[in-house]
């Protein structure tokens, strides 16, 4: 990571972590940056919390799929990986979960998880818009509630990926499925990447003993 960890957190970090380590079998690599802030990590974690509980009127299943997609498409290893762990526990079919990134050409998508695919890339892709028609589809499943929450839901993802990605933030090895599509992009970032790496120094490490 390009901030290093602290070895000791605020007493209102520790609930959090605590939760995750029993959740997870470990705290979250994000956790040890978000934790630097506790009351944003706070807010953070009641943001997903609420929009990650049980009773929304966003299935599981297709939360899931919105999170991968976003992890995705920002280029995020850990989102892929700690999202996938998560679609794989509630999604019953490899082959569906493996053609994620392909979900346009795939026979696996629903045509609702294909109209909450195509809204979640308008949102995220720059360049791309949502257009009046991609409502229309979702108002097919959606009252208009539930589209202002799959929205926040595909915006929290968007800043958790892009907060991973610009600290650097690494895949902890939760799911064992090869999620992540490999693109040319991908390839030469990983290229750079190994060629910088010894040049790299985390920041923070005045504050870390």
């Amino acid at each position: 990571m390009r901030i290093l960890t602290k070895n000791t957190f605020s007493l209102w970090v520790k609930p959090l972590l605590w939760l995750q380590a029993r959740h997870f079998g470990k705290v979250l690599n994000p956790a040890k940056l978000w934790g630097r802030k506790p009351v944003l990590f706070w807010l953070v974690a009641l943001f997903f919390g609420y929009l990650d509980r049980k009773k929304s009127p966003i299935d599981a299943v297709i939360r899931s799929l919105v999170c991968v997609r976003v992890s995705q498409l920002n280029n995020c290893a850990f989102c892929v990986d700690a999202n996938g762990m998560k679609l794989a526990e509630r999604c019953h079919s490899v082959e569906k979960i493996k053609a994620l990134a392909n979900w346009q050409s795939s026979e696996y998508f629903s045509e609702q998880e294909q109209a909450v695919l195509a809204y979640t890339e308008a949102m995220t892709i720059t360049g791309q818009h949502v257009s009046d028609e991609m409502l229309t589809a979702l108002a097919a499943w959606y009252s208009s509630d539930d589209i202002v929450e799959l929205t926040a839901l595909v915006s929290f993802q968007n800043l958790s990926a892009k907060f991973n990605t610009a600290l650097d933030v690494p895949a902890q090895g939760f799911c064992s499925l090869p999620i992540q599509p490999q693109t040319s992009s991908n390839a030469q970032k990983n290229t750079t990447q190994a060629s910088s790496d010894s040049n790299k120094k985390p920041l923070g490490s005045s504050d870390e003993k």
